[in-house]
């Protein structure tokens, strides 16, 4: 894995405070962000969504862009969407396992 730099790792942090509309899990924490890559304030969030047929995709995409465009230092955002490889249950990280298990979703 390449090394990110401080700003990469400001936008991750960031991005912790997007939340999923259906449920109130980051879309870091819902494995929903493959990658953030940022050069002279472009930033390129590599994303996908827990199914191509997601009502909230464009939700979901204007919150990321208006939530890294606070940062210092990020002038513009690209979001690719990708669905390779998919997105699986696996993905969510321990903390959104447990709050998903709390509500009575099977994780």
């Amino acid at each position: 894995m390449a090394a990110i730099n401080l700003l990469e790792r400001r936008l991750w942090q960031a991005l912790k405070e997007v939340l999923d509309p259906e449920f109130p899990v980051s879309v870091v924490d819902m494995g929903l962000i493959y990658k953030i890559e940022e050069q002279d304030g472009h930033v390129v969030v590599t994303m996908t969504f827990t199914a191509v047929s997601c009502a909230c995709m464009d939700w979901i995409e204007q919150d990321i862009e208006k939530r890294l465009l606070r940062e210092p230092g990020v002038r513009s955002v690209e979001i690719r969407v990708v669905w390779d490889p998919p997105w699986t249950s696996e993905r969510l990280s321990e903390e959104a396992k447990q709050k998903m298990r709390r509500w009575g979703v099977s994780v």
